[in-house]
C-alpha cells in the first residue's frame, strides 16, 4: 500500500490524473495507519510517568508521519514522476517507437525503477531525520525500538 503512489506515477501516462491522485490518497492512508500503529506501540511501553508516556507517544506518531511522508510518499512519488517524465521526453525525441508503445515503455521503466529507489531514499530520509528533527528530542533505546522505520526486506 505504501508504494501505491509510485505505481500511480508510473501509470500517469496511461490513466486519468484522478487515479494518480487516488494512489496518493491510498499511500497517505498507509502513512497515517503506520503512525497510529507506532503511537499504539509507544503507549504500550512502560514509561517513568504518564506525562513522559504522552510525550513519547506524540513523538512516535510525529516522527512516523514525517519519516513515512517523506520516504513513502513525497520523495518516491517525485522521483518516479521525474523518471517517467524524462523517459517520455527522451523516447519522444530519440525514438521512432509509436506513441502507445512509448507510453507503455515509460510505465515499464517507472515500475522497474521502484525497487531500486526505495533503499537509497530510506537511507537519505534516515540521515535527514537524524541530522534535523531527531536532534530535538532524545530517542533513547525504548524510542529506538518504537520508532523503527525499517522495511521488511
Amino acid at each position: 500500500i505504501g508504494y501505491a503512489n509510485e505505481v500511480g506515477e508510473a501509470f500517469r501516462a496511461q490513466v486519468h490524473v484522478n487515479l494518480v491522485r487516488l494512489s496518493y490518497v491510498v499511500a497517505s492512508g498507509y502513512v497515517v495507519a503506520d503512525a497510529v500503529h507506532k503511537g499504539q506501540e509507544a503507549s504500550e511501553r512502560k514509561w517513568e510517568t504518564e506525562e513522559r508516556k504522552r510525550s513519547r507517544v506524540r513523538w512516535a506518531v510525529l516522527d512516523t508521519l514525517i519519516w513515512q511522508g517523506l520516504a513513502s510518499v513525497a520523495i518516491p512519488g517525485f522521483t518516479i514522476n521525474r523518471i517517467c517524465k524524462f523517459t517520455a521526453i527522451l523516447l519522444e525525441r530519440t525514438s521512432k517507437i509509436p506513441g502507445p508503445m512509448q507510453k507503455w515503455s515509460t510505465t515499464a521503466i517507472g515500475l522497474g525503477c521502484i525497487p531500486f529507489i526505495i533503499k537509497p531514499i530510506d537511507r537519505f530520509v534516515d540521515f535527514l531525520m537524524e541530522s534535523t528533527f531527531r536532534k530535538w528530542y532524545h530517542k533513547g533505546p525504548v524510542m529506538e525500538e518504537v520508532v523503527h522505520h525499517r522495511r521488511n526486506d
